[in-house]
């Protein structure tokens, strides 16, 4: 046994609730405050029943506590909404900061009004703390799926996680939501929010839908199918749905003529020592079709996901290209000792024909150096040479 298991708490009766200050790790994040209302009227007319247990602890800062709440947050809380001064506790000495987390898991982490969130955020700290998630479940009486399931939930963006917490999401699908990137988690979450689906497990299929279709780019192609390609998957198609067509025109009305008989006693008469042989084989038809329905169900959601994935393949290709504007011609570099001009030179034309390469002069005899040019005057001679090599 553990040093927890073995410990025997002190008790201390009437302790003034100010020297009690919650754990800022606390596990739980959400208080519901109908509930807290509900158990704060039950401790006024009954008392305290069970005692907050605490530890000692330091807090840094102006403060008058001086125990850190382990478990009992929740009635802590209900007890100052309920104005009661003082409260009974436990203190538990010598934990550290990992012994007092496990405990306030273990005190939370079965409790039904402990989010999912919460719950999965306690998992993913004890994993931190070098748990995995065989030791956790086998703390927590859970399985190992359980807790593998529960933590794959961090990978929600928040806006779904808060759907979640408030209980509009279930956990199961959630989780297929959560194996999505960001943006196809918000299309699975709005869309069955949205009543998109006819059950919970049509969402779930759609959201596996979406998922194989981030793990499978190739299933959208912009190559056109070929003639081969086309008639391969138009036999098939006549094939499943001509299967379809004889369950519908034929099996269906079968089965709604049997429901017919109103009494199951006219059933063991008509059919007798045979009865057994049609249980036995309506069981394997239920069987069949369970397993026809959930392929269809699946199929489904793959379509929704496929056309899904097509409809913003396709706005891709409708968005605006953006068209480049011509790149400016820089203007001339200032030149010291030259002139303003008095207008602003005329905007360059949009091709301009290269200038043929100069060939090399011979030196040219000394003379006096040339009074300054202005812009204009350079710009006339540069455009008559330019013409004169053209």
């Amino acid at each position: 046994m553990t040093e927890i298991e073995t410990q025997t708490p002190a008790f201390f009766p009437n302790v003034r609730i100010e020297e009690i200050a919650p754990n800022p790790k606390q596990p739980r994040r959400f208080f519901d405050e109908e509930a807290l209302q509900e158990l704060a009227t039950s401790i006024q007319a009954n008392g305290l029943l069970q005692p907050v247990v605490v530890r000692p602890h330091d807090f840094e800062g102006e403060t008058e506590a001086h125990y850190m709440i382990i478990a009992g947050e929740r009635r802590w809380r209900a007890c100052q909404m309920a104005g009661i001064a003082t409260v009974d506790i436990r203190v538990l000495e010598n934990l550290n900061e990992v012994e007092a987390f496990i405990l306030s898991v273990a005190e939370n982490v079965n409790r039904e009004d402990m989010t999912i969130m919460e719950e999965a955020g306690a998992y993913a700290d004890m994993m931190a703390l070098g748990w995995d998630a065989k030791k956790i479940a086998a703390q927590w009486g859970k399985t190992e799926t359980h807790i593998k399931w529960r933590i794959g939930l961090l990978t929600l963006r928040d806006e779904v996680a808060a759907w979640v917490t408030e209980g509009k999401i279930k956990p199961n699908l959630a989780w297929h939501i959560a194996q999505l990137s960001p943006a196809n988690q918000m299309v699975a979450a709005t869309r069955y929010l949205r009543g998109d689906f006819d059950s919970e497990a049509d969402a779930a299929n759609f959201a596996q839908g979406l998922r194989l279709m981030e793990q499978q780019i190739s299933m959208i192609t912009d190559e056109e199918p070929t003639v081969e390609e086309k008639e391969k998957k138009e036999k098939a198609k006549k094939q499943v749905t001509d299967k379809l067509g004889k369950v519908e025109e034929v099996l269906l009305p079968l089965l709604e003529e049997l429901t017919k008989v109103d009494k199951p006693e006219e059933l063991a008469d008509i059919l007798g020592a045979e009865l057994g042989r049609y249980v036995r084989v309506i069981d394997r038809l239920q069987s069949r079709v369970t397993l026809a329905r959930r392929m269809l169900r699946q199929a489904h959601g793959i379509a929704q996901a496929k056309e899904v994935a097509w409809s913003e393949a396709v706005k891709a290709t409708q968005k605006p290209v953006k068209v480049e504007e011509p790149t400016k011609v820089e203007e001339p570099t200032k030149v010291d000792n030259l002139e303003e001009p008095e207008t602003q030179p005329e905007a360059a034309s949009e091709k301009k024909t290269p200038a043929k390469t100069a060939a090399p002069r011979k030196p040219a005899t000394p003379r006096k150096p040339a009074a300054p040019r202005t812009r204009t005057a350079a710009k006339k001679t540069a455009s008559a040479e330019v013409k004169q090599d053209a």
